[in-house]
């Protein structure tokens, strides 16, 4: 009796991207781990940093140092094999043809 297991998606890692990134790639990498924007993740960094007197901006720099950067070869995440979206056919319209005249004589 053979047993094979369906084969699984890659999981998700926490890593800094080198393609996509302001300053370090800390907020980059957070959006994309919980597949959010990561300008929404830069202006919580921002409000929590002012609501907190800057207390809370000491969590990107160790963030910087804790989060690994990106392979450069890896792929975008998330993998295109999951994150595209099923694409639409687009009509086609059809070209007028050309008149043909008869040979003149």
């Amino acid at each position: 009796m053979t047993h094979t297991t369906p084969p699984r998606p890659p999981y998700k890692q926490l890593r800094r991207p080198v393609t996509d990134r302001m300053i370090a790639g800390v907020a980059s990498g957070l959006g994309r781990y919980f597949a959010v924007d990561p300008t929404l993740v830069r202006v919580v960094f921002a409000v929590s940093g002012l609501l907190t007197g800057g207390l809370a901006l000491l969590a990107y720099p160790i963030m910087w140092f804790l989060m690994p950067e990106e392979p450069a070869d890896a792929p975008a995440w998330p993998h295109p094999a999951q994150a595209a979206p099923p694409t639409v056919a687009q009509p086609t319209v059809a070209q007028p043809t050309p008149p043909t005249y008869p040979p003149a004589a």
